[in-house]
């Protein structure tokens, strides 16, 4: 039988070998160095060193039936430990030929075997055929506990690495989880998949694979919430395993960074005598609670000793030192006083979970229920579904955290007094009616959370550290991954967070903000400005933002510190002048535009000039200059549109300043001769012959047909009828002197109709354009300026009469022309 080896990055397929003489059951890898292991049906154990071509370089025999399964011992990596369907475990070492030890007491054939992972328990368990589940001391060579409850083969076992339970598989389609501390069934799961035939575990997760006939689940085993609590002091206590240890973050430097691991010395506490599932400070940090496995056991925090013990789900700490409440099962709530009983309470309801705080809370599936700390009277009923209750540090609000959203209530101490004291009959149902009012609801899943003052600071699903001052959600940093929320330290400024894997990292949350922040929503204007010198610079942008959240603008310029928020500011309020100053400043092209836009609204059109001028916004100028008339600014804009290659705002500008000259001209030095000529034939026909004759010349290099079917006007008269009276229009036009207020004033000529003009005007009577008034450009040439002196033009040659190409414009014959002019004078 083969075995074959693949890169599991790309799949490939890098040798192949022939490993035993039957069925390979199972292979192993060593933790450190270039060791495999596989066991078959042939009863065989090899080991492989990949280094060395997959060479075997040992092989083990004893056993006596079909080898099941071999595992390396975590704890001692060169040895390890085989089963077999000859009901027996053999201990190996790796340069043994030769069995250390058998372990004994299954009666019928092995099928699995897990080494224990955690701790310092010299444990391996196993499954067999008899149905049951062994736990082995392999130092002592004995079984010390059988785990019967499967009703078939057991085919697969493990030790979970963090929690403390054993998970076996079997082909009864179970699998059953067992305490492994007192070994006590905690659950059995069963998808009704078949056969189970494989359990694998993620570290540093609470995941569980399990591989059946028909599929495969994944399953997550309780809260990755790690066991961990902060106090109000900065002392840090937290399980590992039952291992409790104690780190101190005042003995941070000052410099951590942001967001990055921090690693600080740790101390040794002691053991817990429970697996801790949770840790929990009480008011002064004194003593700390460890939950887990159905119990509870108070420590003193300093020298870890067992202060009080008892049976629980679920334990919260009260206001007072000595004050707490257990939940001890889903109908049975007891309040202690001074680590002692004092009351007694068995609701009607089922309680899923309680709550501490100003009130005591009792969470159901469907509501809470609040009562007082001293007699359990109901304050209040309210019918939503809980995950969390957070109360602030003076009771005055508290947050319920539901499954996609949270609630902030502000509770009415004084009314709820008033009524208790009056036995309100209210008090013996829902409760009293006014005892919260909902200040402010939000669509976000709270992960963890804490008090800092007025304002709530919690994680989300979305792995976002934020805080909630009033109505408005601050993001203070967006996390990696998962993180749980400690607490914060005032005196340093920071939020402490740490991760599934205990990882502590740290973020700085300056409290005057928060104080700032919280006078503001207080709209106390002069305790707020009192806070306002002890809020570091670096943070001022921050303050300038919740101030335009607001509403307060005017206050967001004077505290805001970045120039680019100051700008948007002053812009909002019209504060042209400052946003002047600051735009000169900068010199951004952008702020330029913007504060244009801004003096346009205005109407301050010197300010809009300047703005648009400097931001080099040719179009926006070119609107400016057109809509209020300003012809010496649309004069500068041709020039400065040229100069920047914008030919397109030049030639506007030109065209509006009625200079059609220099117009052609431009449209000729950018290439553009068929507008050109088209341009010329409208609005200065006296230009069409040196127009046409660059169109020839650009032409030829393209095709010669096509340059010679361009007709000359002045070679061709009979093809371009009245063109004498168009040139004779053309003088009467530009004999006006063009308007030196406007760019253009174009009611005067709306109605006037130069071609009757010219037609009833004598030919000496027509002014010749004067050069003062007229641009350069605008000039007649000599050739047509005196039509009547011109001597006459000979009749084409009928051979020489230029041909037509499919691409230019078809010349029709004279008689065709004149055919279609005595038409027109019919119609």
């Amino acid at each position: 039988m083969y075995i074959r080896v693949f890169n599991y990055n790309t799949m490939e397929k890098l040798k192949t070998f022939e490993g035993h003489q039957d069925y390979i059951r199972c292979l192993a890898v060593h933790p450190t160095q270039p060791f495999m292991l596989s066991c078959s049906d042939d009863m065989t154990v090899k080991l492989w060193n990949w280094e060395k071509g997959w060479q075997c370089t040992q092989l083990y025999e004893g056993h006596t039936h079909y080898v099941m399964m071999v595992v390396f011992n975590p704890k001692d990596p060169n040895t390890f430990a085989s089963a077999s369907l000859d009901r027996t475990i053999k201990v190996w070492s790796i340069g043994s030929p030769v069995p250390n030890f058998k372990l004994e007491g299954h009666e019928r054939g092995i099928n699995c075997l897990e080494y224990f992972t955690g701790g310092d328990k010299p444990y391996l368990v196993s499954g067999a055929d008899d149905r049951t589940v062994r736990v082995w001391d392999y130092q002592n060579k004995t079984c010390v506990q059988t785990l019967e409850g499967h009703s078939h083969n057991v085919s697969s076992v493990c030790f979970h690495p963090t929690l403390p339970v054993i998970v076996s598989g079997s082909e009864d389609s179970t699998v059953r989880i067992w305490n492994a501390n007192t070994y006590r069934l905690e659950k059995t799961l069963n998808y009704s998949m078949e056969r189970v035939w494989a359990i694998a575990y993620a570290k540093g997760s609470n995941k569980l694979a399990i591989g059946y006939d028909q599929g495969t689940v994944m399953v997550k085993l309780g809260s990755e919430e790690p066991a961990v609590s902060m106090d109000g002091n900065g002392k840090i206590v937290w399980a590992k395993h039952s291992e409790i240890q104690q780190i101190n973050v005042k003995t941070a430097p000052d410099d951590l960074p942001e967001g990055e691991r921090v690693t600080l010395p740790t101390k040794e506490l002691g053991t817990c005598e429970v697996f801790p599932q949770a840790l929990k400070h009480n008011c002064n940090g004194r003593f700390v609670v460890v939950c887990g496995e159905g119990e509870y056991i108070i420590y003193t925090a300093l020298a870890w000793r067992n202060k009080a013990f008892g049976s629980g789900l679920e334990f919260v700490w009260g206001n007072d030192a000595g004050e707490y409440a257990v939940r001890e099962s889903t109908s049975k709530v007891k309040l202690y006083k001074n680590f002692k009983e004092h009351h007694t309470f068995r609701p009607t309801y089922s309680v899923e979970g309680i709550s501490a705080g100003n009130l005591l809370g009792l969470r159901s599936s469907s509501f809470v229920v609040f009562y007082d700390w001293e007699e359990m009277r109901v304050v209040r009923k309210i019918d939503v579904a809980p995950k969390a209750i957070y109360w602030s540090p003076d009771g005055s609000t508290v947050v319920i955290t539901c499954e996609s959203s949270f609630f902030i209530l502000r509770y009415n101490a004084d009314l709820v007094a008033e009524q208790l004291e009056g036995a309100s009959s209210d008090a013996d149902s829902e409760g009293i009616e006014n005892a919260f009012e909902v200040v402010h609801e939000f669509g976000e899943r709270v992960r963890t959370g804490c008090w800092v003052g007025e304002c709530f600071i919690y994680t989300n699903a979305a792995n976002r550290l934020n805080y909630c001052v009033g109505k408005e959600i601050v993001t203070v940093s967006h996390l990696d991954r998962t993180h749980y929320l400690l607490g914060y330290m005032a005196r340093q400024n920071r939020l402490f967070l740490v991760d599934k894997s205990l990882n502590l990292v740290t973020y700085t949350l300056d409290q005057s903000i928060l104080a700032y922040q919280t006078a503001i929503l207080r709209e106390d204007m002069d305790a707020a400005a009192a806070i306002m010198p002890k809020i570091p610079k670096e943070h001022r942008n921050r303050i300038a933002q919740f101030l335009e959240a607001q509403g307060f603008k005017e206050q967001a310029m004077e505290v805001a510190v970045d120039l680019d928020l100051k700008f948007e500011l002053a812009v909002q309020l019209n504060r042209v002048e400052y946003a002047l100053s600051i735009a000169r400043e900068s010199d951004s092209d952008a702020k330029w535009r913007q504060l244009g836009d801004v003096a346009l609204q205005l109407a301050d059109f010197a300010l809009a000039e300047e703005c648009l001028g400097r931001a080099n916004d040719l179009p926006g100028l070119l609107l400016l200059h057109s809509s209020t008339s300003n012809a010496d600014g649309i004069e500068k804009l041709a020039a400065r549109a040229q100069a920047a290659g914008q030919f397109n705002i030049a030639f506007v500008c030109l065209f509006l300043l009625r200079r059609i000259s220099q117009c052609i001209e431009l449209l000729g030095e950018t290439d553009r001769i068929p507008e050109a000529a088209f341009l010329a034939r409208t609005y200065m026909p006296s230009k069409v012959p040196e127009i046409v004759n660059m169109w020839k010349e650009s032409l030829r290099g393209v095709s010669e047909k096509a340059a010679d079917s361009l007709a000359d006007p002045v070679e061709y008269p009979n093809l371009f009828p009245d063109y004498e009276l168009a040139v004779k229009a053309e003088r009467l036009y530009f004999a006006e002197p063009i308007p030196k207020v406007g760019a253009y004033s174009p009611g005067a000529h709306i109605a006037r109709d130069l071609l009757a003009e010219a037609s009833s005007a004598p030919d000496a009577a027509v002014p010749v354009p004067d050069a003062a008034r007229e641009p350069a450009a605008a000039e007649v040439p000599a050739a047509v300026s005196a039509p009547a002196e011109e001597e006459p033009v000979p009749e084409p040659e009928p051979e020489a009469e230029p041909e037509v190409v499919e691409e230019a414009v078809e010349v029709p014959e004279p008689e065709e022309e004149e055919e279609e002019e005595e038409e027109e004078e019919e119609e």
